[in-house]
């Protein structure tokens, strides 16, 4: 089968289609045809690398995947081959305390497609039964690829740690991403009202068509924030940018205000003055991917219609290299996904 694969760390260049051996599932997996793979700002990280992480190359890259059921490994007997499913991005023990416990994205064990284990940019891949979720008939698989990763971040992040109540303001950096387009929708479920920022007049456009009520510039938005509070500052801000931003967001919160974070795609070492956390008393929550019951819940949402996927493009396998530079470059408004080809 055809594949991308980095063999080594480095730009959109690392990345090469390789022809591999077809992945052959074990006791409890199923292999999956690939119709889309979408494209996540962690496949980026995982090609140029991270600091202290070390990931065994060559690898796959990719989290997120959508196709149709072919072979099943021994001991499964659901999904039926044919069966058109989306797969849950990762894998965990399921028997410790906090897997128990519905907090498996805790677990010690815990492992995401693409970057523990080979990914989703290829024609075939191999996931654990459980791991592969029916989608309606209606759906597209590039929709369907598009949904795993995101709305499971965005849905843990706000929901379950975040605690995001009607009524509340929430201002959410960087909605053009993958992760910022599922937070303005989900927020706006929830009865919030969102504020949000986005690098051009389109994107902001867009961003209100999915529910954010006030766009707000990134030059110091905290002072927008606050001039538009009476001085009040915002519920909760949701930054995943990070270094870049950590600070002005911070400032940009009420008294007891919530900052979430799932990531820091500007750095992860910001300065912070430790004073706007205990004198304001500001609860700092992080928040990584989320459970396969998570995902579930913001399925049944996106399944119903009263949530969407938001699909900037669909491009080939074997262009990944640039859709990745469309995604460095701030290109796109949701997310890439790869068409594979093979249903």
């Amino acid at each position: 089968m055809r594949a991308i694969r980095i063999h080594e760390h480095g730009g959109p260049e690392a990345m090469r289609l390789d022809e591999v051996p077809d992945p052959v599932p074990g006791p409890g997996e199923v292999l999956v045809e690939v119709g889309a793979a979408g494209i996540n700002h962690l496949d980026v990280f995982v090609r140029r690398g991270m600091p202290g992480v070390t990931i065994p190359l060559p690898r796959i890259l990719g989290a997120d995947a959508a196709g149709v059921v072919a072979v099943l490994g021994d001991g499964v007997t659901a999904p039926a081959v044919g069966t058109r499913v989306l797969l849950y991005p990762a894998t965990y023990c399921g028997a410790c305390d906090l897997c128990e416990s519905g907090d498996a994205s805790m677990c010690g064990r815990y492992r995401i497609y693409g970057e523990h284990a080979d990914g989703t940019y290829a024609e075939k891949v191999v996931a654990r039964a459980d791991n592969a979720i029916p989608i309606p008939d209606g759906w597209t698989f590039a929709e369907a690829a598009s949904v795993p990763l995101v709305f499971v971040t965005a849905w843990r992040m706000l929901i379950t740690r975040g605690r995001l109540k009607p009524g509340e303001d929430v201002l959410i950096l960087g909605a053009g991403s993958g992760v910022g387009s599922a937070c303005v929708q989900i927020a706006r479920l929830v009865g919030a009202r969102v504020w949000a920022t986005a690098s051009s007049e389109e994107k902001q456009e867009r961003a209100r068509a999915l529910g954010a009520e006030v766009i707000v510039p990134y030059e110091r938005f905290d002072r927008f924030v606050r001039d538009r509070t009476g001085r009040r500052g915002v519920d909760v801000v949701v930054d995943y940018v990070g270094k870049d931003t950590w600070t002005t967001s911070l400032r940009a919160l009420r008294q007891g205000g919530r900052i979430l974070t799932c990531g820091a795609t500007t750095g992860f070492d910001p300065t912070e003055d430790l004073r706007h956390i205990f004198f304001r008393q500001l609860e700092v929550i992080g928040s990584t991917m989320g459970s396969r019951t998570e995902l579930k819940q913001v399925l049944k949402h996106l399944f119903d219609g009263r949530l969407r996927a938001v699909v900037d493009r669909v491009v080939p396998l074997a262009q990944a290299a640039e859709a990745h530079r469309l995604i460095e470059a701030r290109q796109v408004f949701g997310k890439v996904v790869l068409d594979c080809g093979t249903v």
